[in-house]
């Protein structure tokens, strides 16, 4: 009896350290995920969010399956585009691709720069939506010297993208505290240190990068708030139908016995 007493504690303790162990390595791999202040329906979150990645995105980043005329959807007029998004010889017609030379890239950042049309839809996960990962990752960004572009990120550790958007955000730090529990040691994301102030403050920031996210977030699916009100009205004649084909169907067989 005290054999098996002692295994239950055993199995207990070890359990316990198991888990500490993993809430350790889960915190030092950075914080969890933010909810992203989408809005899908606000067109100039949408405008301001375009603006951003054709400025800031589009150098290195293509979006192939999105044409410059789908622009119009969000309130651009074919001239706005234009004046103010395509490049030097683009028609309004082409598709978002980056002028990069995939060779270059390759030999700058170790791999090309994906194509973000759907990136959006491809990076959800148990921690939350591809727009929570994008706008944590885009707020996450610190100067590391000891990686080749100066810049390390908390939600993708050691990437090979540098922080495109830091004049408009400065240079932080994480900051970490040490925890110990069960002879475990974990050092637990804290928050962030500013070490320069960028173009914009930490609200503005967060504000532009949610206007980014919310247009990547559209670019996956431009016709998405068209579905979801389609999809109301389909069920809302879906739940009518079903009362009047009950009531027939009792009609029906009321005299059938």
């Amino acid at each position: 009896m005290k054999t098996m007493g002692f295994t239950k504690r055993f199995v207990f303790g070890l359990v316990l350290s198991l888990a500490f162990t993993m809430a350790a390595q889960a915190n030092t791999a950075g914080p969890a995920w933010d909810k992203a202040p989408l809005k899908l329906d606000d067109n100039a979150s949408l405008q301001n969010g375009v603006k951003l990645f054709v400025n800031y995105c589009l150098n290195c980043h293509s979006a192939a399956f999105q044409r410059f005329n789908r622009l119009t959807d969000i309130g651009l007029t074919p001239e706005q585009i234009k004046d103010n998004l395509l490049v030097t010889n683009g028609k309004i017609g082409e598709t978002m691709k980056s002028a990069i030379d995939p060779q270059q890239a390759k030999a700058w950042f170790g791999v090309n720069p994906p194509d973000l049309t759907v990136i959006a839809r491809s990076r959800a996960g148990a921690n939350g939506t591809g727009a929570d990962y994008l706008y944590t990752y885009m707020r996450s960004f610190y100067r590391d010297e000891s990686k080749p572009t100066g810049w390390n990120n908390l939600v993708f550790p050691n990437v090979a993208m540098p922080h495109a958007l830091w004049e408009l955000q400065g240079e932080r730090r994480p900051v970490y505290e040490e925890v110990s529990e069960h002879g475990a040691t974990a050092h637990v994301f804290k928050g962030w240190e500013q070490l320069k102030p960028g173009a914009m403050t930490p609200a503005q920031y967060d504000q532009a990068v949610g206007d980014l996210v919310t247009y990547l977030q559209w670019m996956g699916e431009p016709v998405q708030n068209t579905r979801q009100r389609v999809g109301l009205w389909v069920i809302a004649f879906l739940c009518v139908l079903t009362f009047f084909t009950w009531r027939l169907n009792g009609a029906y067989w009321k005299d059938i016995k």
